[in-house]
């Protein structure tokens, strides 16, 4: 019996970044909103200090789920290859392989942000109660990252098979659980922090649960685990995965020098960043779900040696950014005012919350092309390309432009730098992505990376065996 035709590898490309990533950003957008009304619910117990906390707390979980979402990349990118190349049964044991894998890196991000969560807290500007509290908070949440890994990867196997619809399911129901418990155990219960925390696990727990059971049972993507499998899958995942968690990673080290720049200013601007920071992932969750969604398209299409698909997608992709992120910036625009009462928000944290909707958010329209392109170099052979391209704008640009700012607009210019410098390097990105497409010959396999070359050499061996 034929393996399936990758699902990619006919049709409008243009219909399919909408259709993923509109089931993505369902997903994404909505697990992001469920994060902003737990936020909420802190609010109503009246302690913005409670809000900081959290604020503090969310700039190093993300360090830790970025590493996951490394992994995450490299499995859509391996396994939608496979995939579109008719190795069905390759692409099983790379999707096992990487849930394994994702669940191990997890585990010692886990160890490290709990072991020095204070010393990590106290890097992002925390101190006395506030730290106490965002310590407490992590203690409690972080184990259940590698839980999340599971649910991660098993997404990223939906997504790498075409069905988004599956893995926006996964993020939609652990969401809606999420959004019914917490209420409760914040608020009715009065666990405060430690029952926001309670419902982490839930929610995570969920996700696991049910990405599993579609890849096993919907499709049938996952193989037996296996050592051998392990062995021979780790050097190729590791050559994408590795490259793109120093890309993932480059965020939430930029967002925690920007903390540290908006805490010089008090509590209350950190609570009014955090707010920022739960609206930048609710209201863009469409940007952020393009560039996984893309990853598969672009995965397929390359595995079957169709470049001009390959080609179109990617203008198409950058199409969509800019019009979806136009729409979003007007939208917030409107209603600033609206959001800063529904949180209660003080007189200098609602001054940092219409920064964003009034300046930074307008930014995404080019920023967001970033996403786009690094899409592109983590599937196509390039993924230390998105490693330099992130960490000059969060490592090399970030911090000098925030300061510079926020000597001119007090926490304000944190936002404004993110910006200057997202927009100018979402542009720049945009560029070397058309150009590296545009460069894809034929139904040859383009020139790889030296270490992404070497390990699919490694496991072609392996596929003959």
């Amino acid at each position: 019996m034929a393996a399936p035709v990758g699902r990619f590898l006919t049709g409008s490309t243009m219909g399919h970044v909408v259709r993923m990533t509109a089931t993505g950003a369902i997903g994404i957008t909505f697990v992001f909103a469920v994060d902003a009304v737990n936020l909420f619910w802190l609010s109503v117990l009246g302690r913005e200090i409670l809000m900081s906390a959290v604020g503090y707390a969310f700039a190093i979980q993300f360090f830790a789920v970025s590493t996951g979402v490394g992994v995450m990349i490299a499995m859509t990118a391996m396994v939608s290859r496979a995939i579109g190349a008719g190795d069905r049964d390759l692409a099983r044991r790379q999707a096992t392989s990487g849930i394994l894998y994702n669940c191990l890196v997890q585990t010692v991000a886990a160890a490290v942000a709990i072991g020095f969560r204070h010393e990590l807290l106290a890097l992002v500007g925390a101190e006395g109660e506030a730290l106490q509290l965002a310590a407490r908070y992590l203690a409690l949440s972080m184990p259940s990252i590698v839980i999340m890994a599971i649910g991660l990867s098993g997404s990223a196997a939906l997504r790498a098979e075409g069905d988004g619809r599956r893995a926006m399911q996964v993020t939609l129901i652990g969401g809606t659980v999420l959004l019914v418990v917490d209420p409760i155990f914040i608020v009715v219960m009065g666990l405060g922090l430690d029952g926001a925390a309670l419902g982490i696990w839930i929610f995570r727990t969920t996700m696991a649960v049910l990405a599993l059971y579609y890849c096993t049972v919907s499709h049938r993507l996952l193989a037996r685990p296996s050592g051998r499998d392990m062995a021979a899958c780790g050097l190729p995942l590791a050559a994408i995965a590795l490259p793109a968690m120093a890309t993932q990673m480059a965020t939430p080290f930029g967002n925690a020098l920007l903390t540290s720049v908006v805490a010089k200013f008090g509590d209350s601007a950190v609570a009014g960043w955090a707010v920022v920071n739960r609206l930048t992932v609710v209201a863009f969750g469409g940007l952020f779900a393009l560039g996984g969604a893309i990853g598969g398209i672009f995965g397929q299409n390359f595995g079957a040696g169709s470049m001009d698909r390959v080609r179109q997608t990617f203008r198409d992709a950058v199409l969509f950014c800019v019009g979806y992120a136009g729409v979003v910036w007007l939208t917030l625009m409107g209603l600033s005012g609206q959001i800063a009462m529904g949180f209660g928000l003080g007189e200098e944290a609602s001054a940092v919350l219409r920064a964003f909707t009034h300046v930074g958010a307008m930014s995404f329209m080019l920023g967001g092309l970033l996403f786009v392109a690094n899409s592109a170099f983590n599937t196509l052979g390039r993924p230390l390309w998105a490693s330099v391209l992130s960490w000059v704008r969060e490592g090399v640009l970030m911090l000098p432009a925030a300061l510079w700012l926020s000597t001119l607009f007090d926490a304000r210019g944190a936002v404004y730098a993110q910006a200057l410098v997202g927009a100018g390097m979402g542009v720049l990105a945009a560029w070397l992505g058309f150009r590296f497409v545009t460069g894809l010959k034929g139904k040859a396999t383009p020139e790889l990376d030296l270490t992404t070359r070497r390990a699919y050499r490694d496991v072609n061996r392996y596929r003959r065996r």
